[in-house]
């Protein structure tokens, strides 16, 4: 099928509005038409280069402009890399993807950065990296590599964007999401929610995504918030504006409705979430986490936590789903 891509702000507020059991039996049918039912894909996510980014992203504990005390690290070498990759897959994750704090990468960091995507690759892992904005040059060369995708969220609303980041703009980031959809890269890209936005924020945020070619992966990100950032020193006196559960699984859910085929990954904030929203989310739609227990700088809940969930809720890690359909398949 082909997804629509030209809904309207007024179709997406109005989805947000329905009552909530509406919403969650609206998105649990459009997901089971085009995903495997209780299944989720476990994902893990390495900082290969930490700190010391030069943008001023409010929510970012990385960035020069913070003052959280992190210490800017060098570019890892690939085999430490590699290392964590192969710890990742044997822990049951399907997708690997590396981070680096970089408002773009250097041309002289391209050869270590294409020897983990082929190290990786050649693990049979997914591979995926953020490395801030790409020129076409850079795109192509991750192509040739073999990269499978590149996550450049957008983090909010268009026109909430500047109350957010001031080094670029709005129209950058797409810029850099045209480079690697033309180099022929997977598309993973989202946002984060509980920044002190308002609904229409949300509606808006989501609306850029589903009037675009829809990203392949969608991160939907609660705000971490973090002591000597921007967001986290401004929230930290105004505990109203963090959005509830009900109001992520709300999104969680309009986003599974109008992005049917991508994949909707709960990503940062997952570790202070209750075990209920979670399970609400995958209700809604959401069929992709980030595991293990760390989220490049910030903690996350943990093979263990994520193996007990799982078990009370019957969901299998999609990778162990996939090999039982095909055997199925090959025993008929």
């Amino acid at each position: 099928m082909e997804a629509r891509t030209d809904w309207t702000r007024a179709e997406i507020a109005a989805l947000f509005d329905l009552p909530f059991n509406d919403l969650l039996f609206e998105a649990q049918t459009v997901h089971r038409a085009h995903h495997p039912r209780n299944a989720v894909q476990l994902s893990t996510l390495l900082s290969i280069k930490t700190g010391g980014c030069v943008e001023d992203c409010g929510y970012c504990n990385q960035s020069v402009h913070a003052e959280t005390g992190l210490k800017a690290t060098k570019l890892m070498d690939p085999r430490a890399v590699l290392q964590a990759a192969a710890q990742a897959k044997d822990a049951g994750s399907s997708r690997f993807c590396m981070g680096a704090a970089w408002r773009s990468p250097k041309d002289r960091d391209m050869p270590a950065i294409i020897e983990m995507v082929k190290g990786v690759r050649q693990m049979g892992l997914e591979t995926c990296m953020t490395l801030g904005m790409l020129n076409e040059g850079q795109a192509k060369q991750l192509a040739d590599a073999g990269l499978d995708y590149y996550n450049h969220n957008i983090d909010t609303a268009p026109e909430n964007y500047a109350n957010v980041i001031t080094t670029r703009t709005f129209e950058d980031r797409i810029e850099t999401l045209e480079n690697v959809r033309g180099a022929g890269i997977n598309v993973c890209s989202g946002g984060i929610v509980g920044m002190g936005e308002k609904r229409e924020d949300r509606v808006g945020f989501l609306h850029a995504l589903a009037t675009m070619p829809h990203p392949e992966s969608v991160p939907i990100n609660a705000l971490v918030p973090v002591k000597g950032t921007v967001l986290g020193d401004m929230l930290a006196d105004t505990p109203l504006a963090k959005i509830d559960e009900i109001e992520f699984v709300r999104t969680v859910a309009v986003a599974r409705i109008v992005m049917p085929l991508s994949m909707v990954r709960l990503s940062a904030g997952r570790e202070s979430m209750s075990e209920a929203c979670q399970a609400l989310c995958f209700m809604a739609g959401a069929n992709s986490i980030f595991t293990g227990d760390r989220l490049l700088t910030t903690a996350n809940a943990g093979d263990d936590k994520d193996a007990a969930l799982f078990a009370k809720l019957g969901v299998v890690p999609m990778q162990a789903a996939v090999e039982v359909a095909v055997e199925m398949e090959a025993a008929e």
